[in-house]
């Protein structure tokens, strides 16, 4: 789906499925988010939020605002009510602030500051900051567990996660892990918490905030997910261009499936039966059958794909084109942005305005492929049509 000039760098979808928020930073230094109808895949309306570069894109959980980080030396988030399709009063923060995330009941959002190494604590009413949590260094993404009592942040520099109390805000645990935490997961019964090191993934139980488990992957991995029943956790291998697959009951490694060029972003199906993973280098996703812990598709994506969402069925239209189409030459997929280690980060954005540097960047050699995709059908579940994210990876060259 076209969107003007510009690299779209982050997609957020509402809880009903029914729109879907895609922001892009365009050549011009201004961020558009575009608003796309998911019935008939058309953008609808356009929304300016001016002179800025855009970081992140979020929907609160009750799907009424949409949030928009900004990179850099940019002091405020961005949120646009979703009824209107019109900016409200801007957030006041401090520059570099990144990632948010929201408690279950939407009432308090936490965002994390890299360059304060603060996590701001915003009354989601007023949008207004109502705390200041002083973290490790460089805290790099956040997350909420699913009853809302604790929030836990990895801290990139330190090699450390912060545990915060969401009733008093403050920080109760400080937990070592593997060297430069960067991306962060928590099981759906929210007992452990998984992060992603160097090399390693840490496995933090929640109710003594300690590590149980050390789990060596020997890559440097740029996501994380856990699979909806929270038996398995998958992560994207930059490096080695595989997926790393851990049995969450023994935290063990199970498998590891070789994908295409960096892989930088996953997700998993409801169901769990199939992972979508987006190839950045190959220009395409690789789909996994959960099961077989095989490559069952190849689907061509664009320009350097960092990332995909899973919509779930709400439109009975989305729902009767998913299961009684079969992919050819590209299946319909949804793309966000995702986050890798900084020094990955910098030189990711040279790729995007130049995909002839990739032999300079990564110390590695980019086949220039786009491989052509299979006919495999993939039924039970809905993709959001041709969202392809050309990675604006601005974000620590200015900490």
């Amino acid at each position: 789906m076209p969107l003007g000039d510009g690299w779209p760098i982050g997609v957020a979808v509402n809880p009903a499925g029914t729109r879907v928020y895609v922001a892009s930073a365009t050549i011009d230094d201004a961020c558009i988010v575009y608003v796309i109808d998911t019935a008939i895949n058309t953008v609808n309306t356009k929304v300016n939020i001016g002179s800025s570069y855009p970081s992140e894109i979020t929907v609160n959980p009750a799907g009424t605002r949409i949030y928009v980080t900004k990179q850099h030396d940019y002091t405020d988030i961005s949120v646009i009510n979703t009824a209107t399709n019109t900016l409200m009063a801007p957030i006041i923060v401090g520059p570099s602030t990144y990632n948010v995330a929201f408690t279950p009941d939407g009432k308090k959002i936490y965002a994390a500051n890299s360059r304060n190494n603060t996590i701001y604590v915003i009354d989601a009413a007023t949008n207004k900051v109502t705390a200041n949590v002083p973290v490790g260094d460089s805290p790099y993404e956040v997350v909420v567990t699913p009853d809302g009592k604790k929030v836990y942040v990895p801290n990139y520099n330190s090699s450390t996660v912060s545990v915060i109390d969401k009733a008093t805000d403050n920080v109760t645990a400080t937990v070592p892990v593997g060297d430069s935490p960067r991306r962060v997961a928590v099981t759906s019964d929210g007992n452990k918490v998984y992060i992603a090191n160097n090399n390693t993934v840490s496995v933090i139980d929640t109710a003594a905030d300690i590590v149980i488990a050390t789990v060596p992957v020997g890559t440097s991995s740029c996501e994380i997910v856990v699979s909806p029943d929270g038996s398995k956790v998958y992560l994207g291998n930059f490096y080695n261009n595989s997926v790393t697959v851990i049995n969450t009951k023994t935290n063990t490694v199970t498998a590891k499936v070789p994908v295409g060029e960096w892989p930088m972003g996953i997700a998993v199906t409801p169901d769990g039966k199939k992972v979508y993973v987006a190839n950045a280098d190959s220009d395409n996703v690789s789909v996994i059958d959960s099961t077989t812990n095989n490559v069952t598709a190849t689907v061509n994506a664009g320009i350097y794909p960092t990332g995909v969402i899973i919509v779930p069925f709400t439109h009975s239209n989305i729902t009767y084109q998913s299961t009684s189409a079969t992919s050819n030459a590209t299946e319909d997929i949804g793309v966000e942005k995702t986050n890798c280690s900084s020094s990955e980060e910098q030189n990711a954005v040279e790729l995007n305005k130049s995909k002839n540097n990739t032999s300079e960047s990564y110390n590695g050699n980019s086949s220039g492929r786009n491989e052509s995709s299979k006919n495999n059908s993939t039924p039970g579940f809905g993709l959001l049509g041709s969202l392809i994210c050309l990675y604006g990876g601005w974000k620590f060259s200015k900490k």
